[in-house]
């Protein structure tokens, strides 16, 4: 799905027109975040955002993870699996599986930490501690109640914000802002900008942690890029993020196609690339995710997938985050 632009300017009449549709699905939203969610028996971790549309999520999973593993945890990612055929529970097997059967960010994410896909998260759950889960990394599902979340830390991006604020489908937001903010245990602000500011004032003013953190791109990417003008194109939730990130990095990016978050490149969209690559001189270049959507099609070989991590700012400080979280959440288990 393409984000419609109307959702980050700050007056539209098309968002003014769906604003009762916009009440109406977020106060069914609201009323079922409020339910109480089945306990995991391990501690659960979610990470999520408050908006439809990329922020940061999977790199700050993935960075949660590495450090969990640093703690001497078993971390399995649980996540439902957006975009695949398969409804699980399932173990995603990057030598098996395929973008098509399990999703994207799944399949990118296995080659790092074990990864649990499953339409329905108790049985994601279940799947997760036969495998000797310690604990549980939800990819996304912070809005949704069915597990019970001992910690949720929500990830914006510094220069999008939330757009107009409003609810879907006459803005961005996935219910309204007021109860995600009250369940909101720690906000992972990346990059740089002041869009986020509101945000970030709101939930230091709870009392909760602010982290700051930025993408850090692979160096021997970027040497590989080193001097090739390139052609970017990217099917995230924000394909001119990408572009920046390139640019910042003294990439020459001579031209850029964005598709919408998720896209399934057809053969035709595949060969448009490359053909548009070769007649200008460009290396085509492409997210990790995007890149494990196109594995296992003819013609990907010249494609340069360009990997990042998310660096926290204060290292410390999210270590202590998360070691006091799983010491609350085994105290309350043992107690219960």
């Amino acid at each position: 799905m393409r984000e419609p632009a109307f959702w980050y300017r700050p007056r539209s009449f098309k968002s003014h027109l769906l604003r009762p549709l916009s009440a109406l699905y977020g106060a069914i939203a609201a009323r079922r975040m409020t339910r109480e969610g089945l306990a995991a028996g391990i501690p659960v971790l979610c990470v999520g955002n408050y908006h439809v549309g990329g922020a940061g999520k999977t790199p700050t999973v993935l960075a949660l993870a590495k450090l969990l593993r640093e703690l001497g945890e078993a971390p399995v990612v649980l996540s439902r699996g957006y975009g695949g055929r398969l409804e699980g529970p399932v173990m995603v097997d990057p030598g098996r599986h395929r973008a098509a059967d399990i999703g994207d960010e799944p399949l990118m994410m296995a080659r790092q930490v074990p990864v649990a896909v499953a339409r329905d998260r108790v049985g994601g759950v279940a799947l997760a501690r036969s495998q000797g889960a310690s604990v549980i990394l939800m990819d996304d599902g912070f809005q949704n109640p069915r597990i019970r979340k001992d910690a949720s830390l929500i990830v914006i991006d510094a220069a999008r914000g939330l757009g107009n604020g409003n609810v879907l489908p006459a803005g961005p937001l996935r219910a309204p802002l007021a109860p995600q903010l009250e369940r909101t245990d720690a906000l992972v602000v990346i990059g740089e900008g002041q869009a986020a500011d509101p945000i970030v004032a709101a939930v230091a003013a709870r009392g909760k942690p602010v982290l700051r953190a930025r993408l850090r791109p692979d160096a021997a990417a970027v040497a590989a890029l080193s001097g090739r003008r390139v052609l970017a194109f990217a099917g995230i939730g924000d394909p001119e993020r990408f572009v920046r990130t390139l640019r910042g990095c003294g990439i020459d990016v001579a031209r850029a196609r964005a598709f919408a978050d998720h896209h399934r490149f057809s053969r035709s969209d595949l060969d448009g690339i490359v053909a548009d690559a070769k007649r200008e001189a460009l290396t085509p270049v492409t997210t990790e995710k995007d890149f494990a959507r196109l594995r296992g099609m003819e013609g990907v070989s010249g494609i340069v997938p360009f990997p990042v991590t998310l660096e926290f700012d204060d290292p410390a400080q999210l270590r202590k985050f998360v070691g006091n979280c799983l010491f609350k959440a085994r105290e309350k288990q043992f107690t219960r």
